[in-house]
């Protein structure tokens, strides 16, 4: 049997790092749901010691992900330790990742210590985190340009402390897949106790390489890879968790590994992240990507259809693509479309099911039927809903080659209804100046994304915004068969979300 390579999903810790991601308890909640249907076998849910918002976003995930191990992350810092405790205590499985910087410019420059110093507080910090819990992993951040003699000796003096894994993060992006073995090698060989814990690849992408050095990092004997779905993450993102997933699926005879990841559920989780987060898959990403299996040129597309394996190196349908879509149009029942969205793995009742039904009555009136696809973000724009301060009641916009956009809208707000009208560059613009009157908040908008949540001139429009107010930066969304509406509600959803709770200040990690 292939070793087994256990999979680190840092998504709601180093993903959320990303610029402009502030994902509330819920949203977590319901990532950290789907990431154990996908198999994960730890999940680091945060970095606790940041914020209440995010300690208590910590805690929800280790009281109600059921499966995976959960971690949070700490600095060598007794505080942070034990505050990290604090959130994961609750979990079924937990563990404490410390973490520490050891290169030469991050002891001069960031800590302002000598190597000394941090010996003893990796010592210290993994012998508080052991007595809460047997399993304890180290990193050493900036590992790829730090000493590899000192790399030895804290290694060996934390798996003495009582680390059970041991982690060697490329921080910046820096190393090449040759180099990053060739560490693994010499660690694996020198530390002492190596043979007695896990060794974990943490890569990022900032040469594009990121990928390619865990598996690098995994031929060279690392056994756990640490990364995230879509590649997000802070600069140029995380290692592709599904691609190194899909790499030792196609390639395990090569590799001699496996996981233990149900890949059925792949694309499903890449389009909740991208949707709950509000960052976009490019088209042409691997395993994920919109056109990952699709054939446009004549040559491919006929050998495509003579035989789907001269062209597909991976069956679309064992990501989670599904060739036969699952469609509910105006004659479907409220039974039929609870069912249907069960099937999905969207268990909604009470008050959220009422919504979402309301939501798919008022759809179908306007498209002719709904595909899988439309009802999973019809059902995450649900999901991702806060309590709403203000809603949009009615939006109208006017616009042509020869006349200036302009939008009236109706905002309902404490029982009151404000009834305002804006040009603006745009019919987007306006209605988004409109509503900007209507709630007399200055809210600046800085991001705008729309994509096709399925093919069609009748597709459901996804709509990200990202807006500016009081030198804070949140992010909003919406779907709809009307972009200017879509945009509008997002604009508003954005709004709502600003004033319903603080930001989180992110502490730059490895």
């Amino acid at each position: 049997m292939p070793d087994r390579v256990r999979i680190f999903d840092t998504t709601l810790r180093d993903g959320e790092q990303s610029p402009g991601i502030n994902l509330s308890a819920k949203e977590k909640v319901e990532i950290g749901t789907q990431l154990a249907h996908l198999g994960v076998d730890i999940i680091e849910a945060g970095f606790p010691v940041n914020s209440p918002a995010e300690f208590d976003a910590v805690e929800a995930v280790a009281q109600s992900v059921k499966g995976p191990t959960i971690a949070a992350l700490a600095r060598m810092v007794p505080g942070d330790i034990d505050t990290a405790w604090g959130s994961i205590k609750d979990a079924q499985k937990t563990r404490i990742h410390t973490f520490i910087a050891t290169s030469p410019i991050h002891l001069e420059k960031k800590l302002r210590m000598t190597p000394d110093e941090v010996m003893a507080a990796a010592i210290a910090g993994v012998t508080r985190a052991a007595s809460y819990t047997p399993d304890v992993e180290f990193s050493a951040e900036d590992a790829t340009r730090s000493d590899p003699d000192f790399l030895v000796k804290i290694y060996s003096a934390a798996i003495k402390a009582g680390a059970t894994t041991c982690n060697v993060p490329d921080t910046v992006g820096y190393g090449l897949p040759y180099e990053y073995a060739e560490l693994f090698r010499y660690l694996i060989a020198e530390v002492e106790g190596a043979g007695d814990v896990v060794w974990s690849t943490h890569t990022h992408d900032d040469l594009g390489v990121a990928v390619a050095n865990a598996l690098a990092g995994v031929r060279a004997g690392a056994r756990q890879v640490e990364g995230a779905i879509n590649g997000i993450g802070e600069r140029a993102g995380n290692c592709s968790i599904e691609e190194v997933v899909m790499a030792i699926h196609t390639r395990g005879s090569s590799l001699g590994v496996s996981t233990g990841i149900d890949t059925k559920q792949i694309v499903r989780t890449s389009r909740l992240i991208s949707m709950l987060t509000g960052y976009p898959v490019q088209p042409n990403k691997a395993i994920v990507g919109a056109n990952a299996f699709a054939h446009e040129a004549g040559i491919h597309a006929h050998g495509v259809l003579m035989e789907r394996t001269t062209y597909e190196i991976m069956d679309a349908t064992s990501v989670g693509w599904e060739s036969n879509r699952i469609v509910l149009g105006k004659h479907s029942g409220r039974h039929a479309f609870a069912k249907t969205l069960a099937d999905l793995g969207y268990e909604l009742t009470g008050e959220s099911l009422d919504r979402a039904w309301a939501r798919f009555r008022d759809l179908v009136d306007r498209k002719v039927s709904l595909t899988d696809a439309d009802l999973v973000a019809l059902v995450t724009d649900e999901i991702s809903k806060v309590e709403d301060v203000y809603t949009l009641d009615s939006i109208q916009v006017a616009g042509g080659t020869h006349l200036s956009p302009t939008a009236t809208v109706r905002v309902r707000h404490s029982g009151q209804v404000v009834e305002e009208a804006a040009l603006g560059d745009g019919m987007v613009d306006a209605a988004c100046s409109a509503i900007r009157r209507a709630v007399g908040l200055d809210a600046r908008l800085i991001s705008f994304n729309v994509g096709a949540v399925t093919g069609g001139t009748d597709a459901l429009g996804e709509v990200s915004i990202g807006i500016q107010y009081e030198g804070n930066f949140h992010t909003g969304r919406a779907v709809a068969t009307d972009i200017v509406e879509g945009s509008a509600r997002a604009y508003l959803n954005a709004i709502n979300r600003a004033i319903s709770k603080s930001p989180v200040q992110k502490v730059q990690a490895p």
